[in-house]
């Protein structure tokens, strides 16, 4: 099958390479022309890895969609309705969109797939697919085993995805119904990272990172059935398992993120200096939206609000969310 990636980043053009050893024709599109340089040279633009001999770059949106008419997209959230929208002005024919970024838009809390159909015309939307689950792009380069989830409204376009992705050497992929719980688990622990990098900036130890861990799934379950998902979803691989392997792990860009905050840097400059995007920040500020709207409380998401975007001290958040009424340990 022909595959279009949307995003030449280091989750694009990874999982180009599991594309392409699953034996499908891959084009990566991408605005940065050094991105494109890089793929076409066959060397990873964001890893030190040889890329297969099969993959090809393009800087032409027009050559991407006239491809294929299943598109990966890997893209920040940000940059999500901008991208589609040029995509929608090219469309000729049904299409097929698989969402692997993670994030949720702060001013409508929209989750992807709601923005993928609000910026697509019904003429040329056929189905989306989220893949998500724990992944660092770091570890799948260097095809170490991994476990995906394909989460879409329609089980048939569920179940293809999963074959298109899943191999016997280091990929396997399980399908959910669960579009919404699936969307904001992958979403909602970004933000729970960034806390978790916090702690560790602070020297806090590994005792703190476990209650954040293990508070911070409290607060993904009451987003996820705010939003309309399942809460058994927050207790699978795009819930507790994604959470698991970006809270603590120097491949995440959104722990670092967090751990740069605990040692006193600020979210400029912090923006000034990292390459990719931080999702987790972005989800912060519309979880603050969410806890506002729902009156929902989310204490840790909320405290990286006020430290992230209105300044607040670090140790003073710290000393707020411990200063808390005491209560009994609830899963709800």
């Amino acid at each position: 099958m022909r595959i279009s990636v949307i995003g030449g980043g280091a989750w694009g053009t990874t999982l180009a390479q599991v594309l392409i050893d699953n034996q499908h024709d891959v084009l990566v599109y991408d605005i940065k022309e050094t991105n494109i340089q890089a793929i076409n040279q066959k060397r990873h633009p964001f890893f030190d890895t040889v890329l297969p001999n099969q993959i090809k770059g393009t800087t032409d949106l027009e050559e991407a969609i006239a491809f294929s008419h299943y598109y990966l997209l890997s893209v920040p959230t940000k940059a999500m309705r901008i991208v589609l929208q040029s995509m929608n002005a090219r469309l000729k024919e049904p299409s097929v969109f698989i969402n692997v970024s993670k994030g949720i838009e702060p001013d409508t809390l929209k989750r992807v797939s709601e923005i993928v159909q609000e910026e697509i015309n019904p003429e040329f939307y056929q189905g989306f697919v989220a893949l998500t689950g724990p992944s660092h792009a770091e570890e799948v380069i260097l095809r170490h085993i991994t476990l995906l989830v394909a989460a879409s409204l329609d089980h048939k376009l569920a179940v293809e995805v999963q074959q298109l992705f899943s191999n016997e050497d280091y990929l396997r992929v399980y399908t959910s119904s669960d579009l919404a719980g699936c969307e904001v688990g992958g979403a909602v622990k970004n933000a729970i990272a960034v806390v978790s990098g916090a702690c560790t900036g602070l020297g806090l130890g590994e005792n703190a990172r476990a209650a954040v861990i293990t508070r911070g799934i409290i607060e993904i379950i009451r987003v996820v059935e705010i939003m309309g998902g399942q809460r058994e979803t927050a207790f699978g691989l795009t819930g507790i398992g994604d959470l698991i392997v970006t809270a603590s792990s120097l491949h995440s860009r959104n722990f670092l993120a967090g751990k740069a905050i605990g040692e006193g840097l600020s979210k400029e400059q912090i923006y000034h200096e990292q390459k990719q995007t931080i999702e987790g920040f972005r989800t912060i500020e519309a979880m603050h939206h969410l806890a506002l709207k729902h009156n929902v409380e989310l204490p840790m998401i909320t405290m990286a609000y006020e430290i992230i975007f209105n300044g607040l001290p670090v140790e003073q958040g710290l000393k707020r969310l411990l200063q808390r009424d005491l209560k009994p340990e609830k899963i709800h």
